[in-house]
């Protein structure tokens, strides 16, 4: 089994046909099925489904998808290091976020830049609970998360530190205060975030422990879009801090502290380990450590234990 029999397995498992993975492949059909016959004696299985109308998969060839897909990544990223390698003056720095955890990457990408404008900065955008996936199959060298991976083969650094923030707008009734209790905001309607997450559910808990009513009257999938929102006359919520700072710098919005929700969110860069880091990736974490050192408190550079 070589690389290219994997390419042309990956090209009929993608398009989901032989004749469609010929033209991809710039190749005749009956190339690219004698390469799928000779892979298939190899591996003793079969990978496609020939009774199905499109190139279906086997369960052997559901499997051999995630290796193949797994090495033809580091393919990709031996590629990559051995170019760099020859020159120092070049180089790709990918990073997977979400759009919370990308709001942390804005100012470090911007002295980044500065430092390393020859380096191309791709951020992926990425589900939190998919970002060991994704780092572990190669598809990504960095991520930035709000939680403390559990797998031992990810090394976690924390850089920053955020806070849960309760907002809403300056003409709400609440808006002259300083501070409320959870027990005051049974009454309230919150404008929610609808995806899942550790955060949300701690709120939830919070709101039941003592015994108030979490009224989660419009629910939006984007946290931009509760910002504007709540900043039109709508409602409350609550919200990481990172993602607010402006609009309440510039009076869209008014925080409200709320004791029994003070909440905090450590942001950490993630990465593979072990793991032989880019030239462009190395420069990165330098900038992350030297913000740390220049701003201090948000910013912080600090591997947690057993990473």
């Amino acid at each position: 089994m070589d690389l290219f029999q994997l390419e042309t397995f990956m090209a009929v498992a993608e398009e989901k046909s032989f004749s469609r993975a010929a033209v991809k492949l710039h190749r005749t059909q009956p190339a690219i099925s004698q390469v799928i016959r000779k892979l298939e004696v190899e591996m003793d299985e079969v990978l496609f489904d020939r009774a199905a109308r499109d190139a279906t998969l086997t369960a052997a060839g559901e499997l051999l998808r995630e290796y193949a897909e797994r090495l033809l990544n580091l393919r990709g990223e031996a590629t990559t290091a051995l170019s760099e390698l020859r020159s120092l003056h070049r180089g790709r720095l990918n990073v997977a976020a979400n759009e919370y955890t990308c709001l942390y990457l804005l100012p470090v990408i911007d002295v980044f830049r500065r430092l390393s404008p020859q380096i191309h900065v791709t951020v992926q955008r990425s589900l939190a609970s998919r970002m060991a996936e994704e780092l572990l199959q190669h598809s990504v060298e960095l991520g930035i998360v709000s939680y403390r991976p559990d797998d031992p083969q990810i090394r976690s650094i924390v850089v920053y530190r955020d806070d849960l923030v309760f907002v809403m707008h300056p003409g709400h009734p609440l808006a002259r205060a300083k501070q409320v209790s959870i027990r005051e905001l049974g009454a309230e309607n919150f404008v929610a975030h609808n995806v899942p997450s550790p955060l949300r559910q701690k709120v939830m808990q919070a709101f039941q422990r003592h015994k108030t009513p979490l009224n989660m009257a419009v629910e939006l999938p984007s946290l931009e879009a509760i910002k504007r929102f709540v900043a039109m006359g709508n409602g409350v919520a609550l919200l990481p801090g990172l993602t607010a700072r402006q609009e309440i710098e510039r009076g869209e919005l008014v925080q409200l502290r709320v004791p029994e929700l003070a909440f905090e969110r450590r942001l950490r860069v993630v990465h593979r380990r072990p793991a032989n880091l880019s030239h462009a990736s190395l420069a990165f974490l330098k900038v992350v450590e030297s913000m740390a050192k220049e701003r201090g408190d948000p910013f912080h550079f600090q591997a947690e234990k057993g990473h």
